[in-house]
């Protein structure tokens, strides 16, 4: 009997497993929508049963006493919450662009029908206003016959019905287009939000890993370097606390007494306390760089009740336009009334390039807005006579106009928007001006995080 090569033999063993497995890869097939909403959601369930693992974990150590080994296992700890969030949060990207890109193909054929309706309509109004055009006996005499003559009325009928039906289609392609971008809208403003959030993650990872990298370079000497590095951190805390936080129309205090507002104004209202300093922040820059907000104006006292005319603290230049007397003044001179204050001592914004100045303190709100919200900030505070050169009472009413506002969502985007609202009115797409200013909003909420808020905790 002819015996095989090994060689050979391995060549057709080989062979057969490679036709037996040929319909196995065949079967092979591209992901269905269904499997991928399947497939994300029990990656998602994962993701977050160890975030709510490591989150447990993490409030355990934090309650242990302090020791190098503690802050090294806290920050291991912090490290894998925050990549399981951008974990998370890539999981929610994945799931949005696919139907991202479906709402964006539904869109664009809706649009289709639409423009096809307009031409059809076009067309069918041409012939309508053709009919319309004649006489009734012109239109019977015009005809061959008399049957034609019906028959064609017949017609034009059907015209005006097709008329009928394709503004119906039309209308309707609108709405569900309108319906369709919204929803858009939401979905990009999720991504945008998702997105935002895995870049602050990725720079608190960054931050944890050189910290961490610092204390185990500390550990292999002994618990005397370990107590120099807790001293250290309970001083730059101090210095942080004892730091002036600059606010507009009022005296600068304390970083530690403004969070304790922030917190304060959180606790009633929802707002994040980064993002209320955030805001406090920017409306008290005065340095040349925020100079696009028009936050160079500098500060105002109303001379003229009539007019609204003033003039400018610093300079004495007067104004025509310090405050709108239609719609400012009276409650103005209320709001000075109350708090026993002479109003033409009372400072108030200057007017910018355009419109009226007039607004108060350190939210710098008008007097008209500022008395919508006097009865929200008695309930937070439990006052009876609120104050807006106050800061305790600031902050509440800036919270509350940001709840107005959208803030409350918490996300990137809402509290952006929230933001560009405070300044202008309208959402960041309205304005540049408007886009600068809650752009600039979210970079000083990030710092303040970042640097003066984390910094102070487990201290």
């Amino acid at each position: 009997m002819l015996q095989l090569r090994p060689m050979k033999l391995i060549s057709k063993v080989f062979f057969v497993v490679l036709l037996l497995a040929l319909p196995l890869f065949s079967y092979v097939h591209a992901e269905t929508t269904d499997e991928r909403e399947t497939r994300l959601k029990a990656e998602l369930a994962q993701v977050e049963k160890e975030q709510a693992e490591t989150e447990k974990i993490l409030a355990e150590t934090q309650n242990q006493s302090a020791s190098i080994q503690r802050d090294i296992l806290i920050l291991t700890t912090k490290i894998k919450a925050a990549q399981l969030n951008i974990k998370a949060k890539n999981i929610l990207i994945e799931s949005l662009g696919k139907d991202i890109n479906k709402k964006q193909a539904k869109i664009e054929d809706l649009e289709g029908h639409i423009s096809r309706g307009k031409e059809t309509l076009a067309q069918i109004m041409r012939k309508t206003n053709e009919a319309d055009s004649y006489s009734f006996a012109e239109f019977i005499l015009s005809r061959e016959s008399l049957s034609n003559a019906f028959l064609d009325i017949d017609n034009f009928e059907s015209v005006q019905e097709s008329l009928k039906e394709t503004f119906e289609n039309i209308r309707d392609d609108k709405q569900q287009t309108e319906t369709e971008k919204s929803t858009l809208s939401t979905r990009k403003n999720q991504e945008t939000d998702a997105r935002a959030v895995i870049l602050a993650e990725q720079k608190s990872i960054e931050a944890n890993e050189k910290e961490k990298k610092r204390l185990l370079a500390i550990s292999k000497g002994n618990e005397v370097a370990y107590s120099q590095e807790l001293a250290a951190k309970r001083a730059k805390a101090a210095q942080i606390r004892a730091a002036l936080f600059s606010l507009r129309d009022a005296t600068a205090i304390p970083f530690e007494v403004a969070l304790k507002y922030a917190n304060e104004a959180s606790k009633a209202t929802g707002i994040r306390p980064a993002f209320i300093l955030g805001i406090f922040a920017q409306e008290s820059s005065l340095d040349a760089s925020d100079s696009t907000f028009g936050k160079q104006v500098g500060s105002c006292y109303l001379t003229d009740p009539k007019t609204g005319a003033g003039a400018s603290v610093k300079s004495g230049n007067t104004f025509p336009n310090v405050m709108k007397p239609t719609r400012d003044v009276e409650p103005f001179l209320s709001i000075t009334k109350a708090l026993g204050l002479d109003y033409t001592k009372t400072l108030v914004s200057c007017p910018q390039s355009v419109g009226w100045g007039g607004a108060m303190g350190p939210a710098q709100f008008i007097p008209s807005t500022w008395v919508l919200y006097e009865a929200g900030i008695k309930r937070a505070l439990g006052i009876t006579t609120p104050n807006p050169w106050n800061p305790e009472h600031a902050f509440v009413a800036a919270s509350l106009l940001l709840i107005d506002n959208g803030a409350l969502a918490g996300s990137f985007t809402s509290e952006k928007n929230a933001a560009c609202k405070y300044y202008s009115g309208s959402s960041c797409l309205a304005a540049s001006y408007a886009n600068a200013y809650g752009t600039s909003v979210m970079a000083k909420a990030e710092m303040i995080q970042r640097t003066m808020i984390d910094p102070l905790q487990g201290i």
